[in-house]
């Protein structure tokens, strides 16, 4: 899968690679999962495209505020040959015209008290000034279905509010990964999947280490290689 990213502007990393590797996980049980998808914040379209591209049956939707990343979007969908609709502007604000069965998302999540970039583009995709996460829950609590799954990364030190505002908004809390960069390290990221209206109990997954000393563990290799995509970087 090729993808175009800007040359002066946010770019995905391993995060998105781990949540993908761990929606496929989580669906592997399914034999044929379909249905009405939703990427919320899609950057240059990387997580949404991926999982489309897995299930042949699902029918992709991104939203994206930023008008650079608004094309590099429909620009990789369409050299990736990958049907996707574009919704323009605030996932906030937005009057989607369907509800969704799935919503993805690599949401910004450093919190408003970190250090910020000076680029605004960065600010926008690193940073939560403007994209809480009670304000991401409980909009996708508005537009997904009875049942629905809501897949996202984030900080893991805000793991108390992840849960307390999946519970508020009636997502139940169905499995967890915890991402470390190293064996012995803290882990410093949390994959989450939820599913509205559920009663399940949680899984919490194996823990997922990036690196093996000076060079990506196993795991995360195979991961990559799974992904199979190559970056172009571009100026628009």
């Amino acid at each position: 899968m090729l993808i175009y990213q800007l040359v002066n502007g946010y770019c995905y990393n391993s995060d998105t690679y781990f949540l993908y590797n761990f929606i496929l996980y989580n669906l592997e049980k399914l034999k044929n999962p379909k249905g009405d998808i939703l990427d919320v914040g899609s950057g240059s379209g990387i997580l949404g495209l991926l999982v489309a591209r897995e299930y042949e049956n699902m029918i992709l939707s991104q939203v994206e505020i930023q008008k650079d990343f608004c094309f590099l979007s429909k620009k990789n969908a369409q050299i990736n040959q990958i049907k996707a609709n574009m919704y323009e502007g605030s996932f906030f604000h937005i009057e989607f015209d369907k509800k969704f069965d799935m919503i993805v998302s690599n949401p910004p999540f450093y919190h408003t008290n970190s250090l910020k970039s000076e680029n605004e583009n960065l600010k926008i995709a690193r940073y939560n000034t403007n994209f809480t996460l009670n304000d991401f829950i409980q909009k996708a609590s508005k537009i997904i279905k009875p049942n629905g799954r809501l897949f996202f990364c984030y900080d893991v030190k805000q793991i108390n509010d992840i849960i307390a505002t999946l519970y508020k908004y009636k997502f139940n809390l169905e499995a967890l990964q915890f991402v470390h960069p190293f064996k012995h390290k803290d882990a410093s990221l949390v994959l989450v999947y939820a599913k509205k209206s559920s009663n399940s109990l949680v899984k919490i997954c194996p823990p997922a280490i990036v690196f093996d000393g000076g060079d990506y563990s196993v795991e995360t290799f195979h991961i990559y290689q799974k992904a199979s995509t190559h970056s172009i970087k571009c100026e628009l």
